[in-house]
């Protein structure tokens, strides 16, 4: 080999290890923004999502109802129908229905009703149950509710005949789920930080 050869391979040598960049740190990551770029490490945190998002409930509203739901069935009458609704809080309707049925067996008639209803139609995921609403509906009917009592007669069909279920299914649901989002009002307001009745 020539000393010119030499010494061309040896600049070439020089040359492409320069051009290569160092191994980074495995515990870091490089960052790059309007400013440049930078090796950080990789536990670093530059932005926190939770504190671009505003509290959904800043008076604590929701706390302060479900502690009032505990202690008076209008309460729960009304959270049960917040939870369905996604009203100030994520919906969730197996909750709902936990606190809607909280209420009747607390002796609300209108969540009595509400509940008969529901296991007259199916809620959702949960599928009707004819005995169950026939019991809720026997309930509220002996209280003197007069739509319990026609809703009563039905659901006593319904358990004694698959096809009558479904037809009844079929006809009240959208009625029972326009209850459900609109019909029913809430009994409690929220008013300069307490809920009042």
């Amino acid at each position: 080999m020539k000393p010119n050869q030499s010494l061309i391979l040896l600049l070439v040598g020089l040359l492409a290890s320069c051009a290569t960049p160092p191994a980074p740190d495995s515990n870091t990551v490089r960052l790059c923004d309007s400013s440049g770029c930078e090796e950080v490490d990789k536990s670093t945190a530059r932005f926190d999502p939770s504190s671009t998002v505003p509290d959904a409930d800043p008076e604590g509203r929701m706390p302060a109802l479900e502690k009032l739901a505990k202690e008076d069935p209008r309460a729960a009458h009304d959270l049960a129908l917040r939870l369905f609704r996604g009203d100030g809080v994520r919906r969730n309707s197996y909750q709902a229905l936990q606190w809607m049925r909280d209420a009747a067996e607390r002796g609300d008639l209108g969540a009595q009703k509400a509940v008969g209803r529901l296991y007259l139609t199916g809620l959702e995921e949960m599928g009707a149950a004819p005995r169950e609403a026939e019991k809720w509906l026997t309930i509220a009917a002996g209280r003197g509710d007069k739509e319990a009592e026609e809703l009563l007669a039905e659901a006593s069909a319904a358990r004694q005949n698959e096809d009558a279920a479904y037809q009844l299914r079929t006809r009240w649901r959208p009625v029972f789920y326009n209850s459900w989002y609109s019909g029913y009002r809430y009994y409690w307001r929220w008013v300069n930080g307490i809920w009042i009745y």
